[in-house]
């Protein structure tokens, strides 16, 4: 279908559905959208929004990119599933791709990929893996304050927000978290006859994009290796690009030995996957673990097509390229005192904890940002987001925060 078509067919309205039958474990949403293409989304009236969020940075090609939603219509018209105990040809061809580009693109990293449907489930994957690694009475594995790994009671226990912890209280035992960025703390935990896998994530998207000293993962490597434990990172949101590399750990050549990877993976499609060092993974045998739907044809297909497009694109360019300029126009909004981040995950820290105000009125004005903290506003457009729609998306920024900033006192008021 072409822009045009698109567009003409999202200007049609439609009716708001009917929530009351879904369980109240999100907040009402503030519009319904019905429509994609590209970086922009239609609403049920018809009007158009540039998404600088992505969906929480998984539909990083842009809604309905075509080629990923031809190979999904192919193969849904072909082969949709037929459970693990039968093997499809997609699953092996796409954990060779994720295998490669572990490596930076270039040969064989020698690792195995554990396909899932989200990101908590590949880090569930990791946990279990971790453990079963180890073996013995080593099973307690570390994670940082303020980082997100996922919903279900392991991941959410990984998770470093008590907040999140207290309603589901007791949680599993053998979990430790540590400030993040604090070798110090970490050292201190790191108990050689208890721990087996160090978790963190390159940059904490949800904690706020918060990026790290730039020796503290290198640092983390080696005591993990001294100390024999898994360095586990935890790259759902920051992989396949989204830092301007395909992977945030390459940007400091590290070598994990455990890497968790979703939501742009299917770019849209619900598909993870956990991949390890062989002999790390090695460590799993048949029914140590296992997922119904993880790995089946239909995801495959758009797993397989989406990672296509991002090394044809060179996404990792693009993302650098992309997010220089995103990022030195968000530096010159009114009220933002820095910017940071890599690639296209940023995040503005504002001088005012208005974050929330900017979102809503920025919604209004036809764009999605999203205030991951108070006092920041967290920004993740498509990796093939164009100059004219970054330039366009900083201009709504600029008017409503202008409209929501207070004006600087005169010198000497």
């Amino acid at each position: 279908m072409t822009d045009a078509a698109m567009t003409d067919a999202a200007m049609t309205p439609q009716a708001a559905p009917d929530r009351s039958a879904l369980m109240r474990t999100y907040a009402e949403p503030p519009v319904t959208f019905v429509r994609g293409y590209g970086t922009l989304l239609y609403d049920a009236s018809g009007k158009s929004y540039l998404d600088f969020i992505t969906g929480l940075a998984v539909v990083s090609l842009g809604h309905a990119h075509p080629v990923v939603a031809e190979a999904v219509a192919t193969q849904a018209r072909t082969l949709t599933h037929v459970s693990n105990l039968y093997g499809n040809t997609l699953g092996p061809e796409v954990a060779l791709t994720i295998d490669r580009l572990i490596n930076g693109g270039t040969g064989q990293a020698g690792g195995q990929v554990f396909f899932s449907n989200s990101g908590a489930e590949a880090n569930e994957c990791a946990l279990k893996l971790a453990r079963r690694w180890a073996g013995g009475g080593r099973h307690v594995v570390i994670s940082a304050d303020n980082s997100f790994h996922g919903r279900t009671l392991a991941t959410l226990t990984a998770t470093g927000q008590p907040e999140k912890h207290a309603p589901f209280l007791p949680l599993p035992e053998g979990f430790i978290h540590v400030p993040y960025d604090d070798m110090a703390a970490l050292e201190a935990a790191l108990d050689a006859d208890t721990v087996a896998a160090v978790l963190l994530e390159p940059l904490q998207g949800e904690g706020g994009v918060m990026v790290p000293s730039s020796d503290y993962l290198g640092a983390v490597r080696a005591l993990c290796t001294e100390r024999n434990a898994l360095l586990m990172l935890d790259e759902v949101q920051t992989g396949l690009g989204r830092t301007g590399h395909w992977f945030a750990f390459q940007a400091q050549g590290l070598a994990p030995d455990v890497v968790t990877i979703a939501k742009a993976l299917g770019n849209g499609m619900p598909v993870g996957a956990c991949w390890a060092r062989a002999e790390v993974a090695a460590a799993f045998g048949p029914g140590d673990h296992g997922s119904t739907f993880g790995g089946q044809p239909l995801a495959m297909a758009a797993a397989r097509a989406t990672l296509a497009v991002m090394e044809a694109e060179d996404v990792c360019g693009r993302a650098q390229h992309a997010g220089a300029r995103l990022a030195a126009g968000l530096a010159t909004l009114p009220g933002v005192v820095s910017v940071r981040g890599a690639g296209l995950l940023l995040a503005a820290q504002l001088a005012t904890p208005t974050a929330k105000e900017i979102a809503s009125a920025a919604l209004d004005a036809g764009l999605l940002v999203n205030p991951v903290r108070p006092d920041a506003i967290r920004v993740a457009p498509p990796l093939l987001v164009r100059d004219q729609e970054i330039d366009a998306a900083l201009e709504i920024l600029a008017r409503v925060m202008a409209a929501l900033t207070p004006p600087t006192a005169a010198a000497g008021d």
